[in-house]
């Protein structure tokens, strides 16, 4: 079974390891297919900033990325359990998983396509959602460069899809369920539902964590239904490839 999550936008920003390696990331025959990013992030980042700016999507405090993206081949890195930050990975915290469990996340990026959580990355910021000039967009280039290699990766296994809907274009796992949190009220006595986004985070964050403390190997759905509801929570299979997870006030 393997946990497919998204980056976070929030990252750290200074790193203490050796340089890029390319080489030495997760499915290492995407080094030609990371440097084109790579080229394109940093030759936008050098040129003028408010065009940098718009197109990333970034605001007027975010100017420091810029220089983070232009350094990517020489900055100091850390591993990508430690670089991602934000809600899901407070939650998850895959720096202290052990190592046979935190080999089981494959994170989706913009930057990179796809990487463990040992992989040794710099700081940078691209989304996934970003139309990277010359490139056009990520989403698309990464679908058709991903397809093959990470699908031989993942074969057959169950893949717990954690990942928002901007990263999930760039890969359709084959056996893929994707996690979705609703939150359920009562209100003037009649039970309503609605779908949340940062909460989502947290408990998609709790989800993942949950299952690769346990060991959990699930290889079907229904399966992962069974295991997630004897760990506690509340969950439904609205269909063969989604799952709901349930929380209420």
């Amino acid at each position: 079974m393997i946990v497919l999550l998204p980056p976070s936008e929030g990252k750290a920003t200074s790193g203490e390891g050796p340089r890029l390696d390319l080489g030495a990331l997760t499915l290492p025959e995407l080094a030609g297919a990371r440097e084109r990013v790579a080229v394109a992030l940093a030759e936008l980042c050098a040129g003028p900033a408010d065009t940098a700016m718009d197109i990333l999507g970034l605001g007027p405090s975010q100017t420091d990325a810029l220089k983070r993206n232009m350094d990517l081949a020489t900055a100091p890195t850390l591993r990508a359990a430690d670089l991602y930050t934000g809600v899901l990975y407070d939650r998850l915290r895959p720096a202290d998983l052990p190592d046979d469990a935190a080999g089981r996340i494959l994170v989706l990026s913009g930057l990179w396509g796809v990487v463990g959580p040992a992989d040794r990355l710099p700081p940078y910021r691209l989304s996934m959602g970003v139309k990277l000039p010359p490139l056009g967009g990520l989403g698309a280039y990464w679908r058709r460069e991903l397809s093959a290699p990470l699908g031989e990766l993942v074969g057959d296994q169950l893949v717990v899809d954690c990942r928002s809907a901007v990263y999930a274009a760039a890969f359709a796992p084959a056996n893929g369920v994707a996690v979705k949190v609703l939150r359920e009220r009562v209100v003037d006595g009649a039970v309503k539902r609605s779908v949340v986004s940062h909460m989502a985070k947290a408990t998609r964050g709790d989800i993942a964590r949950s299952l690769l403390v346990e060991d959990v190997d699930a290889a079907t759905p229904e399966e992962l239904v069974a295991a997630l509801r004897d760990l506690g929570h509340t969950v439904e299979l609205p269909g063969p490839r989604a799952l709901n997870v349930i929380v209420r006030d």
